[in-house]
Formats: structure tokens, sequence, C-alpha cells
């Protein structure tokens, strides 16, 4: 980013602002100005500062390399970075396992202790590496296509060692959607009763999770394979605050900040958890809403939410007909169903690296040089 920064002034021409004329780019940075304004003229500046930064760097990154013109460039960073850090990842993991005498991969303390960031992200960055890779097989032989094929196979298993629940529950998704693209249109019908069955399931295991943790007369205990879930134990709980927030302070148009909205959820915690122990835990760490529409509208409101989703839906139907910036959508909104991506760094980093693909995708289809299907 500092290169692209530098030298943007001297290599950006006119034509490549033309980049930024497309209808969800336009969206996202009236969202981003939203922000600010409403931080601004609510007195919360300084507290919510440091969220709206993350966006900002998700904005800049776009606007940065507008004047790139070959988007492999940042497809090959994705995919060896991906590989960077399952080196790295498997090392540490190693030496763990040598230094504790014992060996235990999914949830255990060896695999978290081991990963180079957290696992949400790194499946996250996995995701990213296998749709890049499947994308850039090309039809007839290549001898790159034994590069991809295997970069995929890596990241596939990787994912399915570190247990990261939400990058398998992606890369099915992913899989749903491909068949809308090519030849079969003859599956459309089955792959969408799939499809919905599988959202149906979802919602219906989620909303059975939040019952058992927060019903206080029902005295079963939890299916294992719930009871050792970090979903479980982390998302059940802060959803039923945020719940609780939004029945407690009614429709919010403007929000109440991005501080405010962790200090209630604290709150929550301090009387909706019986538990000593997971009650210190979750006061200690703060945690957030881990889902961006339900942050962005108690911290910034509807206003907020609405310019958000619009910018996915619009880019949705701008980009429907190809299947690399659709399924780049399919992440971001799965994603930010169960994780606030602007609340770290590293989820600001992927919104851009998402925007990148969105602004190269709108480009004329003889000079995009993404690959249709």
């Amino acid at each position: 980013m500092a290169i692209l920064l530098v030298a943007f002034p001297f290599v950006v021409k006119k034509e490549d602002l033309k980049k930024l004329k497309s209808l969800p780019i336009a969206i996202f940075l009236g969202f981003f100005a939203y922000l600010c304004l409403n931080s601004f003229f609510s007195g919360r500046w300084d507290g919510d500062f440091n969220v709206i930064k993350k966006v900002l760097i998700a904005v800049g990154l776009a606007i940065l390399y507008i004047p790139v013109a070959d988007v492999k460039k940042i497809n090959s960073a994705i995919i060896f970075s991906s590989l960077a850090a399952i080196i790295f990842s498997v090392y540490n993991f190693v030496l763990i396992t040598d230094a504790t005498g014992s060996f235990a991969l999914g949830d255990s303390p060896q695999v978290i202790e081991s990963l180079l960031i957290d696992r949400l992200y790194l499946g996250l960055l996995s995701t990213f590496s296998i749709l890049i890779s499947f994308q850039a097989i090309q039809k007839k032989y290549h001898p790159n296509n034994n590069y991809y094929l295997a970069n995929i196979f890596v990241n596939a298993l990787f994912i399915i060692l570190i247990a990261s629940k939400i990058a398998v529950v992606s890369l099915f998704i992913l899989l749903l959607i491909r068949q809308f693209y090519g030849q079969r249109k003859i599956w459309k019908l089955v792959i969408a009763v799939l499809a919905l069955a599988a959202v149906v399931g979802l919602f219906l295991i989620i909303k059975n999770e939040r019952s058992i943790q927060f019903n206080q007369e029902s005295h079963k205990s939890p299916p294992a394979f719930i009871e050792k879930s970090m979903t479980y134990e982390l998302r059940a709980v802060v959803w039923k605050c945020a719940q609780n927030i939004i029945n407690e302070e009614g429709f919010s148009l403007t929000g109440m900040g991005f501080d405010t909205t962790k200090e209630k959820l604290v709150s929550c915690y301090e009387t909706q958890i019986s538990n000593p122990t997971k009650k210190e835990k979750f006061v200690s760490e703060r945690y957030n809403t881990h889902n961006q529409f339900l942050d962005f509208y108690l911290s910034a409101g509807f206003i907020a939410l609405l310019l958000f989703l619009v910018f996915i839906v619009a880019s949705v139907f701008s980009t429907r007909k190809q299947f690399l910036p659709t399924a780049m959508l399919a992440i971001l909104i799965m994603y930010c169903l169960v994780e606030n991506l602007f609340n770290r760094q590293i989820g600001a980093y992927y919104v851009g690296f998402i925007l990148i693909v969105l602004m190269t995708t709108a480009k004329p289809a003889e000079n995009n040089s993404i690959k249709k299907i």
C-alpha cells in the first residue's frame, strides 16, 4: 500500500478514474461518507474512528489500485500469501506438537496457537486462494493448471485440518453458485432447492443453539458437537445480547456509536451470563456483535445498514453474469453474518480486495482480464 500511495499521483490517468463510476463503488463511497458525517455531527468521532479508518482502508486500497491494469498481480499475491501462511502455521504446529508430545487437530489449542492469523481470517484467505485458482484454470491444457489444482488441494485440506466451519460452508455455497454458470441449466431447480434447504437448516441450528443457551427452564444438555462449538460458545451469546439491545433501544436511524455498542454488549454479558468464568471471559475480551449487519445497525443506525445492503444488492445485479465477482459477494455476505470484518485491519484488506474485483469486472468485456464462465 505504501508503494501504491507514493506512486499513485505519477501513474494514475484520467481514464483510470472511470473505474470509480460503477454504481456499486459509488454507493460504497456514499456509505463511507455517511459513516464519517454521522459520526462527526453526532459528536462521537473519537469513539467511532477506529472502525471508520478500517472502512477507509478498504476504500483506499481500491482507489490506489485503479492505475494497475493487470488483476493477475493481486491474484498472485493472494495465492502466495495463503501458501506462506499455511507453511508458517504448519511449521508452528510441528514445533508445538514436538514440545507438548501430543497431536490434535480441529479446535485443539495446538492448532489455534500455531496459526499465523485468526482461524476465521485464515480460512477466508484460503477460500479466496481456492476461488482465484479455480478461476485461473484454463479449459485447454496448460502447464499452470497443475499448479492451480495443487493449490486448491492444499488450501482445501488446510481448511479441513483447522476446522474452519465458515470456510467449509462458504466453499459449499460457492459450489452451488457455480452450478448456475455454464451449460448445466437443468440443475438450477435442484440446486436452488438444496441451497434453500441448507440455509433453512443452518437457521434452525443457530436458533436451536440460542434457545439452548438462554432457555432457563430447560435442563437438557446441548449435543456434544454444539457444546464444543465456538459458534455456540460465542456467537449465540453476543447475538442474543444484540437482540436485547435492539429491543430496549427500539428503532434507530443514526445509531449509538461503535464504542457505545460495545459498552452495552459488555453490560449485557454481565447480566445475562450466569457462569462466572464465561462472564469474566466475555467481559474482559469485550466481544463485539460478530455480525457486521447488526454492528452497522446498532452503531450507525438504519441508514448505514440500508446503504450497505444497497451496495451489496447493486453489486449482485451489476455482476450477476460473472462467476468470480458473484462468488466474492457471496463470501462477503457469509462472513459478514458471523464476523465484524471492519473491526480488524485484515478484514478491511479483504473487503478492499473484493472492491477491486468489482471495479475490475465493471470494465468492458473485451478488456476484462477475468475469465467469464
